[in-house]
């Protein structure tokens, strides 16, 4: 089966599809927050919205989330990236395809791109392996736009500990290990140009959200999608 679009799969017509819209960064980047600005935003603007994210955008999905980032022992990197698959799996059939089928917009905070630079390559695993175990997962759903936001894993470091939270089991990882995945992250986006859209995050959150949001316009528009009252977005 080749891979294919969000809104170039299966039936119905590409018309009345939604779109599959990713975040993807490191740690710190704040992909999160901009992933909720521009939910928040397009559904001010009238359309019909789903913000998500990887791991724990179900049910099952929470658990598994807590048991990948918060196990005190250790998970054997195959084991890591078994689980995000089964996860994804999951979000995917029951929520995801379920909801661009329907005509709405997906906003999700990670996707298969996190778990080839954290996995793949920061773990040292096969990347081309662990995307394909991923794009057999969801039937090879691929989304329509990707924002990486990318930033120095130095200035993610202090962002986090800024926040005085404690870290995860990724969060915790050497900067060493966050800079292999910053430069995962960054090689994936050369070879898919035009899925990725390359941010710096080190900008003010509104610069980067203005940017995000004419991007995100410009895909909508090309898509054909109006907000429900029929407004331009």
């Amino acid at each position: 089966m080749s891979e294919g679009t969000a809104a170039s799969r299966g039936e119905p017509s590409a018309s009345a599809r939604g779109v599959f819209i990713t975040f993807e960064g490191g740690d710190g980047s704040g992909k999160s927050t901009q992933a909720s600005l521009l939910a928040q935003r397009l559904s001010q603007a009238g359309y019909p919205v789903l913000h998500t994210r990887e791991p724990g955008g179900t049910d099952v999905g929470l658990e598994i989330r807590e048991l990948v980032l918060h196990h005190r022992g250790d998970i054997v990197p195959r084991a890591e990236a078994l689980l995000y698959a089964a996860d994804r799996a999951h979000h995917i059939a029951t929520v995801v395809r379920p909801a661009i089928d329907a005509g709405t917009i997906v906003v999700q905070d990670r996707y298969l791109d996190s778990s080839v630079a954290y996995q793949g390559v920061g773990r040292g695993l096969d990347a081309a392996e662990v995307r394909e175990l991923s794009l057999w997962a969801t039937e090879r759903l691929l989304p329509d736009l990707t924002v990486l936001l990318d930033i120095d894993e130095t200035d993610a470091r202090a962002r986090l500990d800024a926040a005085r939270k404690g870290f995860d089991r990724l969060e915790a990882e050497s900067s060493e290990f966050h800079a292999i995945v910053r430069t995962a992250f960054l090689a994936l986006a050369e070879v898919e140009r035009d899925r990725f859209f390359v941010v710096d995050a080190a900008a003010p959150a509104e610069h980067l959200a203005a940017r995000i949001d004419e991007r995100v316009s410009q895909l909508l528009a090309r898509q054909g999608l109006v907000p429900d009252d029929g407004r331009p977005g």
